[in-house]
């Protein structure tokens, strides 16, 4: 059986993005060999594809998929053939029927959840959960914005900083996605494109304790406008371009503020760090906090579609890929 993947050999556009097929991949000492049953798509792809995050060329693409281990490699334990997991930690390459990753860093999934409810929460999850957990604790009932709201990680932020107690202002880009972050459970929703955006926010809120922003270029600076004194700005996405550079006395200048562009790799460096936030994620989605919005699904071959929706801002909920049937039906 051949594996089916999607590769790029330079950076650019979601045109540099091809199906390949190649023998199938043998585990490595330490990893472990999983079917893809269901695959997530991620800004971070669009990063590692644009070359905002350089990788060596050519490239597999794609960190988050969620299956079956279909091979052992040597020197594993604790894990078998059948056994259901998931994973987002690397080696790029999820795009694909199959997928070799190392062991340590894969992860149980309940009985309870279903593979694309995984692929659509996983990378996204952790996110949301180091963000709100361990970046910032942002006190109950106070005022947090969070970007993109309409988004796959914003939809999982609004719906677990409700959950926590907070107030929530969601912001969206176009009107159209407004009716997807009320769902969420927003107290407020607005544009943050519209010339009024920072009056609007501070007269409703009176300035937020917390900005999440997964926006970047865009929002930077209205950003910093909306926050309170000794506000902390979360900057952990750059959907419409890196942050400008800035002196940080203009941190000073808008309140004594703080910032940090933290990063998931630094909060899940080690195995227990990873589990942690993963049984944090799986309690919130077994106990009804957080659920799955698909807002796309797309065969593998058609990856590259996928990413033209990211590209243009035309998304809802999270985008998952669908690997070859036969792929999935190997250790059933």
């Amino acid at each position: 059986m051949e594996n089916r993947s999607i590769q790029f050999n330079q950076t650019g556009s979601a045109d540099v993005l091809h199906l390949v097929q190649a023998p199938l991949p043998q585990p490595a000492a330490g990893q472990v060999r999983v079917c893809n049953a269901a695959i997530g798509v991620n800004f971070i792809d669009t990063y590692h594809r644009s070359g905002l995050y350089p990788v060596a060329l050519p490239s597999g693409i794609g960190l988050e998929a969620a299956g079956w281990i279909d091979a052992v490699g040597d020197g594993v334990s604790g894990w078998q053939k059948g056994d259901r997991v998931a994973y987002c930690s690397g080696p790029l390459g999820a795009y694909s029927d199959f997928h070799c990753v190392a062991a340590e860093r894969l992860l149980p999934i309940p009985a309870g959840l279903a593979f694309e409810t995984v692929a659509a929460t996983l990378l996204k999850g952790l996110t949301a959960a180091y963000l709100l957990h361990e970046a910032v604790q942002p006190k109950p009932s106070s005022w947090v914005l969070i970007h993109a709201a309409a988004g796959g990680v914003g939809q999982i932020l609004c719906r677990w900083a409700k959950a926590l107690g907070l107030k929530v202002v969601g912001t969206v880009g176009a009107n159209s996605k407004r009716a997807a972050a009320i769902a969420c459970g927003c107290d407020a929703v607005l544009e943050y494109r519209s010339d009024a955006f920072v009056d609007d926010v501070k007269a409703l809120t009176g300035g937020v304790d917390v900005v999440f922003d997964g926006v970047g270029k865009d929002t930077f600076y209205k950003s910093l406008e909306v926050l309170n004194r000794r506000g902390h700005l979360i900057s952990f996405g750059n959907a419409s371009g890196p942050v400008p550079a800035f002196a940080p006395l203009l941190l000073a200048q808008h309140g004594s503020l703080y910032i940090t562009r933290p990063t998931l790799a630094d909060y899940t460096a080690t195995q227990g760090e990873l589990y942690t936030l993963w049984e944090k994620l799986c309690e919130a989605l077994e106990n009804g906090w957080l659920a799955a919005n698909i807002g796309g699904r797309f065969a593998l071959a058609d990856a590259k579609k996928a990413h033209e929706l990211l590209a243009k801002g035309a998304t809802q909920g999270s985008l998952i890929l669908e690997p070859a049937s036969h792929a999935a039906e190997v250790v059933k």
